[in-house]
């Protein structure tokens, strides 16, 4: 019988524009796509395509400079038409247009060297180590391979809607990862689709609480928490099914199944769509324009800001659409008293309305950054047997052994999404947590 964890700490934020249980897939016969670099945390891009060259799905696109064998591939078949630079050369995007036809590289499944066969399709690229949380290399020996099956925080995908109808992908790819190394599933005490809950090959554990209860990182920390010398591999759920169906055709499909949710979109539900596609064929005609908004690409609390121009990023779940506030014109603002305006601390009497209502929330700070002071708010939401404010304050002032000592290999900037969101002194916590784990990376390199 699955381990139960229950978790005390954490927030639960119930925003408007869930996502109803409704996929519709987006077409892909043409139009451009692009595979971009940043999506892949720590990696060192060498491109191995030029403007003009044809492409299969599964072709190479980028590499890895420190680890070659670490291919980028392409979701498409067609044209390479634009490798896009930025400042100082540095590779902001690949991009293929379409023909159409969806001519795929076919791969040999039964060599039995499974980390081979992901590193040869690109898949392996879908890896993510910790320490550091950046993308995995290849030559490390994992202890365990984790894969978080839902996501808590608000308007996110519900991997169950995804899930359904894939069940022996999903399976396939768990047994794969098997071969690797010992693989935990985390699973929510409110999740009953069978395929979870009695998954093969794997250790299931059930957690239960508010979010974020779903990170891979707090569930690590629960299960088997990661000393230094120590190396953990993680791959997000639906990853886990390109995996299953690459191991079952022998071709890769990136085809994810994407929550558009949030307050600005007109009717919130699900689409099937390729990684790397243009966000303007999901988003057309189904957001409300009467006011300014802010297009997230990923989640609401981690995601990055984007426009319809934009690509789906490598690991995106959900597109979320929030107004922008930029024009917000609130009557004797905070000193205001409301009902529809969400606080955690009680601020206003919307308290009294229960966890069941919905909240708009727009995309404003609300304050500029001040003196940071240990009040312990971060802790409220923290679920993890780490001391998060003593953490930032060793990342900012640089002390590494401070840090080492306070658990940084354990964290990743997402962990810190609803400290953020609480945070009084409105400090960019994730952007710290990922400049300290950078810093890092480089002193023990």
């Amino acid at each position: 019988m699955a381990k139960v964890i229950k978790l005390l700490k954490g927030l639960n934020i119930n925003l408007k524009g869930k996502a109803a249980a409704e996929i519709t897939p987006v077409p892909h016969q043409s139009g451009e796509f692009a595979l971009v670099p940043d999506d892949f945390t720590g990696l060192k891009p060498k491109v191995v395509v030029r403007e003009g060259d044809a492409v299969k799905v599964g072709d190479a696109l980028f590499v890895d400079k420190s680890h070659p064998e670490v291919a980028f591939v392409s979701p498409v078949s067609g044209t390479v038409s634009k490798v896009e630079r930025g400042d100082r050369r540095k590779l902001l995007s690949v991009r293929v247009t379409a023909d159409g036809k969806q001519e795929a590289r076919e791969f040999k499944t039964n060599t039995g060297d499974v980390k081979a066969l992901l590193l040869e399709s690109g898949l392996f690229g879908f890896f993510r180590s910790r320490p550091y949380d950046v993308t995995a290399n290849p030559e490390d020996k994992p202890k365990a391979i984790f894969v978080s099956a839902f996501n808590s925080m608000c308007l996110a995908q519900d991997f169950e809607v995804a899930l359904k109808g894939h069940e022996k992908e999903f399976q396939a790819g768990i047994s794969a990862l098997a071969k690797i190394a010992k693989v935990h599933l985390g699973v929510s005490s409110e999740q009953s689709n069978s395929a979870l809950l009695t998954a093969k090959d794997c250790e299931v554990t059930i957690f239960q609480g508010p979010a974020p209860a779903g990170n891979v990182g707090v569930q690590i920390n629960h299960v088997d928490p990661i000393n230094k010398g120590e190396v953990v591999w993680t791959m997000g759920a639906e990853e886990v099914i390109f995996v299953g169906r690459l191991m079952l055709t022998g071709k890769v499909d990136l085809t994810r199944t994407i929550a558009l949710a949030g307050s600005q979109v007109k009717k919130p539900q699900y689409y099937q769509m390729l990684v790397g596609q243009q966000l303007s064929s999901l988003l057309e005609g189904k957001i409300d324009t009467t006011q300014s908004v802010r297009i997230i690409n990923g989640n609401v609390m981690t995601g990055i800001k984007t426009s319809a121009e934009g690509f789906l990023a490598a690991h995106a779940t959900e597109v979320n659409v929030i107004p922008e506030g930029d024009k917000a014109d609130e009557f004797l603002g905070w000193i205001m008293p409301r009902v529809s305006t969400f606080s955690t601390h009680r601020s206003y009497l919307s308290w009294l309305m229960g966890k069941k209502k919905e909240y708009t929330l727009d995309a404003r700070v609300k304050g500029g950054e001040r003196h940071m002071i240990m009040s312990g708010e971060y802790d409220k939401v923290f679920p993890m047997d780490i001391y998060a404010g003593y953490l930032i304050k060793a990342i900012i002032t640089g002390d590494i052994d401070r840090q080492e000592a306070l658990g940084i290999y354990e964290v990743a900037p997402e962990d810190f999404a609803l400290a953020e969101f609480v945070d009084s002194s409105k400090l960019e916590l994730q952007r710290i947590v990922r400049e300290g784990l950078d810093i890092l990376r480089k002193e023990n390199a």
